[in-house]
This record gives C-alpha cells, structure tokens and sequence, in this order.
C-alpha cells in the first residue's frame, strides 16, 4: 500500500496502483493456467500424432507383408493348376486303356413284342387336310347344333371348298 492511500478523503479508484497491480497478477495467473491447459493439449495431440503414425506405419508393413504372401499363394496356386494338368494329360492313357479292358459288352436287344399291350400299332397318317381331301379321305362336314337341327350325312350338303385364284 502507498502512503497515498493512507490520505483521508483520497478515493481509491481503479487506477489505484495496488489495483492495478492486483488486477495484472490476476491476469498474469490466467494466462499462466491457459498456457498451461494449451500445453497439455499439444503434449496429448503430439502424442496421438505419434501413436497414429506409429499404428500407420505397423499396419503398412502388415498390408505390405499380406501383399507378398498373396503373390506367393497366386504363383503357387498357378503351379499346382500347372502340374495338375500334366498329371491329367499323363493319366489319360491309362484312363482309356483302364476303360477298354473293363468294357462291358452287350448284344444288341429287342423288345419282346408278345404282349397284347406291347403290339406295334399302324403308322398314323399325318396329311394336311388339303392332301386329304385332294385323297378323298374326309367325309361330309355335319352340323351338330343344339336347335333340331338334322345331324343326318345323308341330309346335309357338303362344303364348297374354295380354290386359290
């Protein structure tokens, strides 16, 4: 405290010396805390950073190593198909000559005919109906209708057939 102070009647205002001094330690500290907090921070952001790049680096190596052994698993794999089909090209002899000496040979069958279900029957005749009528094999066309009408061949006239012009 100053000996200005200690005047009686002196107000002691904002620009008071021991105020003014208060009031900047009081920022001072603030700003010491917030160093501080941002300090804090950096250190846990640079070590993330570190842990990130750390894990990067492990999972490039591991993605890199599983790459190679790809490679290796397709050129075996192209391998094996290789020799495979030398093995098939090579066994296709034996399979033949294996197949010819266990033939199993039979005669030619018939069917046995004997049986009344079992008879041939007649060729069918497939005509068109033009080749058929041309044949004389169609009868008269009757009209069969619910109204009385004669359903007698004999009381009907046939059908004019139409020649193509």
């Amino acid at each position: 405290m100053s000996l200005t102070g200690l005047i009686p009647g002196r107000n002691r205002g904002k620009h008071d010396p021991d105020t003014v001094i208060r009031k900047l330690r009081d920022e001072n500290a603030k700003l010491l805390n917030r160093q501080a907090a941002a300090d804090d921070f950096f250190a846990i952001l640079f070590d993330d950073v570190t842990t990130t790049n750390a894990a990067l680096k492990n999972e490039k190596e591991h993605r890199q190593q599983a790459e190679q052994g790809l490679v290796e698993a397709w050129e075996r794999i192209a391998q094996l198909e290789s020799e495979k089909q030398q093995l098939l090209d090579e066994l296709a002899p034996h399979r033949a000559a294996e197949a010819n000496a266990n033939a199993i040979d039979v005669p030619p069958a018939e069917r046995d005919t004997s049986a009344m279900e079992d008879q041939a029957t007649a060729p069918i005749d497939v005509r068109s109906l033009r080749e058929a009528a041309d044949l004389g094999l169609l009868g008269p066309v009757v009209r069969v209708s619910d109204s009385g009408a004669s359903a007698d061949p004999a009381a009907t006239q046939p059908i004019p057939r139409i020649t193509a012009a």
